[in-house]
């Protein structure tokens, strides 16, 4: 009878640790989903020192990593979880969540707290982000983005790269190099927000309904998009 009482007491003590690390996950996915919001936001509220029309307007995919920690002594290295979402022909895509990851070699002292955001700039690039795990090579793969209301002429972001990177740290966005970085699929927090597996094609392709905790970071994606494109159009006359 002591074990039989015993043994339930340990299944239901693992019942409860299970929902407690699932509620926690929950919390921490959809606070991620508002501070993605507070990103982009600022994004559009710096026109002059963000990311260019041209680019935003072109991008395929969008990618926010908030919080992202890099930094250390000697051996440096990048780790952050964020949202992506991508054009369909019906609009943007649910939200799929995705980890940042990697390391590099250099001489860094102190850690940093920065806003990631990556855009996906053509049909290459949106492959790999649909495989759930590729690496950033740097090999036209991922280039500082520009900053400014307008990209500069000189720079080739229409042509071969795959991924433009940026960091915004204290207000300020910049160019952000992301060399040997990997991006791959939270399924975690997919788990959190959906209440199952959902596939990261499957999201990212438009096959999957927006849960109703990511709506006001849908809102943001779409605002911002507009936005761009208006201005652009605007400037274009």
């Amino acid at each position: 009878m002591k074990k039989t009482l015993s043994v339930m007491l340990m299944g239901c003590m693992g019942l409860f640790a299970t929902m407690a690390f699932a509620g926690s996950n929950r919390e921490d996915s959809v606070a991620r989903l508002h501070s993605s919001v507070d990103v982009l936001h600022a994004i559009m509220a710096t026109p002059d020192n963000g990311i260019p029309e041209e680019v935003l307007s072109n991008a395929k995919c969008i990618v926010v990593v908030p919080d992202l920690v890099k930094g250390g002594f000697i051996l440096g290295g990048k780790h952050g979880r964020g949202v992506a979402t991508c054009r369909t022909s019906d609009g943007w895509s649910a939200p799929a969540f995705v980890s940042v990851g990697g390391g590099s070699w250099g001489l860094q002292i102190g850690v940093e707290n920065v806003d990631l955001v990556m855009l996906v700039m053509n049909d290459q690039g949106f492959q790999h982000l649909l495989s759930s795990k590729f690496q950033l090579s740097g090999e036209g793969s991922v280039a500082a983005g520009p900053v400014g209301r307008h990209a500069s002429a000189g720079t080739d972001w229409k042509m071969n790269t795959e991924v433009l990177s940026y960091s915004r740290s204290k207000g300020a966005f910049a160019g952000l190099t992301l060399e040997g970085a990997v991006v791959q699929e939270d399924n975690d927090s997919t788990r959190a927000i959906y209440g199952k597996h959902v596939g990261f094609r499957t999201i990212l392709s438009g096959k999957a309904s927006t849960p109703n905790s990511a709506a006001e970071f849908m809102r943001a994606v779409g605002n911002a998009s507009h936005q761009a494109r208006v201005s652009e159009a605007a400037d274009n006359k």
